[in-house]
């Protein structure tokens, strides 16, 4: 649309000029747009990008600003025009420029209004939620009876006192009269009795009065009262929730609907006054939408044709007496009324329509237990007054211990490993000393060569020790083999206490006793080394206690603190598929129109769910796999096919069940 409108500005579409040259050969719009352009048709043309930057951007201006953009542009009329004597080139200039600002700033309040609606449906649904709660079970009815009990004594006194003051006004001349005789023949005080006896028996009058007209409350108790009440104001809901999206379903199916194969087949100038009646027909049919959207006590195809009797007599208003084609100004002046009056109107209606029927607000939901804790405040502040000091004890020593939890079981074994890994000497495990193997075993080897060479006979069984032997010896002790020790112990024990007293029992006893520690040490240094080994492995070890805890609490912290955010990843997946569900519903038990497609109540419920469904898929989705979603979503809502959209819909299950959820 945008395009063709500036067709009328920048020249001629391709493959239409000869067209165009026929319909203007002297003063056609390659001659306009050769002239230099005004300074109005520059501030115009201004305005005009400022709304385009915003619709290129994915958002739009607020309704204020568009209003104030077209305020600013000052559309002339016809008559100024004449006026002034600005006929001609220029003039036929600046009103292309002026039907171009008007379609972009129509293109920026379309958008407004979806979006509006859109905001306005998706609270509606959990509104008549909490009414379906309520009425779920009866424990639950009677928890809102509870809470709704001040609220209803409340109006039920005010109505009572306002039917007493009714009754007083009725009845004030009769007192006065009756006062008159009074004062004429009685005393003082038998008026003042009969004044507050009168009272009193206005009161009882008007409380039976209210009773009787209250039939109801005579015969119900107050839970199904209540009851009845929630089943009211979720019927109230959802005739506005179906109301609202019979109005965005109007207003996506024809809203700016183009034409383009029609248009194809004409001329340049055709096709644009085409499209200037497409968007004079959107104008009025927002109008009427935004009239009639509040409208809930009539059935739904009564809505739809008062709003298309409404748009078609806002169509006929914008229709001058000497041409059919309306004026610029006259659209802009009509899209200045929606945006400063129809639309903040709509908003204010929804508003009080949602207020009066909607879940009562947080004083009287949550006033039992704000009571509860208001009367038990002073034994709890008289109980922290009284444990203060044992309260501050305690929160130290948590913290304390918060601390040295880190630091002993993190922070400390990361320490360990990082040194294991840099192979620190003071981050070595060891059950034993380095060198204390290495000194045990010298000395052994030294007590073994001097009892030999003290014994050479028992030893190697000749008077003489040579240095070959000794150095045959000193190999076999570093192996294990202390030979000539025990030859000399298995001597000594054939006379045990003469080799006691005067042999060497006790000296190869205690050599042995320094093998056998020397034996220990060996045993201990094999473990030793596989501790070594293992030393990295032990490190990790120590660390995972402290890991562990350490991302159990932030798990849970993001648990508790992460919901207020958002949803997670599977609470997400699982919403995805209730949308999905209703989506499938929407399209198997909707209401269809000749032509195949949804009816206008459903279509608008279908988009608010795949509105729904694509800001959470933005969420679930891969970057790469986000492009190909969008396009299966659009078949979904662009195509007007039932059949054809429960193809697109089976397609989005099965073609990302991995991130939407199983089929």
């Amino acid at each position: 649309m945008t395009f063709l409108l500036t067709a009328r500005i920048v020249g001629l579409e391709p493959g239409l000029t000869q067209d165009a040259e026929h319909d203007q050969p002297e003063t056609g719009l390659l001659t306009a747009v050769s002239e230099p352009p005004s300074p109005r048709a520059d501030e115009l043309l201004r305005i005009a990008r400022i709304l385009s930057t915003a619709s290129r951007s994915g958002t739009f201006l607020p309704p204020s600003r568009i209003k104030q953009l077209l305020e600013d542009s000052v559309l002339a009329t016809e008559k100024e025009l004449a006026q002034q004597g600005e006929v001609g080139v220029e003039s036929q200039y600046e009103r292309d420029i002026e039907w171009l600002l008007v379609a972009k700033a129509t293109v920026q309040t379309y958008g407004i209004l979806m979006n509006t609606f859109f905001d306005q449906i998706m609270p509606l649904s959990d509104e008549i939620w909490y009414w379906d709660d309520v009425l779920s079970s009866y424990l639950k009815s009677c928890l809102y009876a509870t809470q709704i009990a001040p609220a209803r004594a409340w109006s039920r006194a005010k109505e009572v006192y306002d039917v007493v003051c009714e009754q007083i006004r009725n009845i004030h001349l009769q007192q006065q009269s009756e006062i008159e005789a009074a004062q004429s023949g009685a005393s003082l005080s038998e008026g003042m009795s009969q004044k507050w006896s009168q009272f009193y028996s206005i009161v009882r009058q008007s409380m039976d009065e209210t009773s009787v007209s209250n039939l109801r409350r005579k015969v119900l108790s107050p839970v199904d009262l209540c009851r009845a009440e929630a089943r009211r104001k979720r019927a109230e809901l959802q005739k506005l929730r179906e109301t609202i999206a019979a109005a965005l379903g109007i207003l996506v199916d024809e809203g700016l609907a183009f034409d383009r194969k029609a248009e194809e087949d004409k001329g340049l100038e055709s096709r644009l006054m085409v499209a200037d009646s497409t968007l004079v027909d959107s104008i009025a049919l927002m109008h009427a939408i935004l009239t009639n959207s509040v409208e809930t006590n009539e059935p739904l195809s009564v809505f739809e044709d008062s709003v298309f009797k409404v748009a078609r007599d806002v169509r006929s208003a914008f229709s001058t007496t000497d041409s059919s084609k309306p004026k610029a100004s006259s659209v802009a002046e009509r899209l200045i009324q929606i945006l400063d009056h129809s639309l903040l109107q709509h908003k204010t209606a929804v508003a009080k329509h949602v207020s009066e029927n909607g879940r009562p607000s947080r004083i009287v939901r949550y006033w039992l237990p704000t009571l509860a804790l208001l009367v038990s405040s002073p034994t709890i502040l008289y109980v922290l007054v009284k444990r203060r000091d044992s309260i501050i004890d305690w929160i130290q020593n948590l913290g304390i211990t918060v601390r040295d939890f880190w630091f002993n079981w993190v922070i400390e074994p990361i320490r360990k490993v990082i040194g294991t890994i840099r192979h620190d000497t003071n981050s070595e495990i060891a059950i034993m000393s380095r060198d204390s193997l290495k000194a045990d075993r010298e000395s052994l080897e030294r007590m073994v060569v001097e009892f030999t060479l003290d014994n050479p006979s028992v030893a190697v069984g000749s008077p003489n020790v040579t240095d070959l032997q000794i150095a045959d010896i000193r190999a076999k002790v570093r192996e294990g083999d202390v030979t000539p020790i025990l030859k000399a112990y298995e001597k000594g024990l054939r006379r045990p206490l003469v080799g006691a007293v005067s042999g060497d029992l006790v000296r190869s006893l205690l050599i042995q006793v320094q093998k056998t520690k020397v034996d220990l040490e060996v045993a201990i240094s094999g473990i030793d080394s596989l501790l070594k080994s293992q030393e990295l492995l032990f490190g990790f070890v120590g660390l995972a206690p402290g890991v562990v805890v350490s991302i159990g609490i932030v798990q849970y912290l993001r648990t508790v603190f992460g919901s207020r955010k958002g949803l997670r990843r599977g609470e997400k997946v699982r919403r995805i598929v209730r949308v999905l569900r209703n989506m499938d519903r929407i399209l198997a038990a909707g209401a269809t129109n000749p032509k195949g497609g949804l009816k206008y109540k459903d279509r608008g419920l279908l988009l608010c769910e795949a509105h729904v469904l694509r800001e959470l898929a933005t969420e679930v989705l891969p970057g790469d796999i986000q492009r190909e979603f969008l396009e299966d979503l659009e078949d979904l809502t662009s195509v007007k096919n039932v059949v054809l959209q429960e193809k697109a819909l089976q397609r989005i299950r099965w073609a990302y069940a991995d991130w939407l959820g199983k089929k």
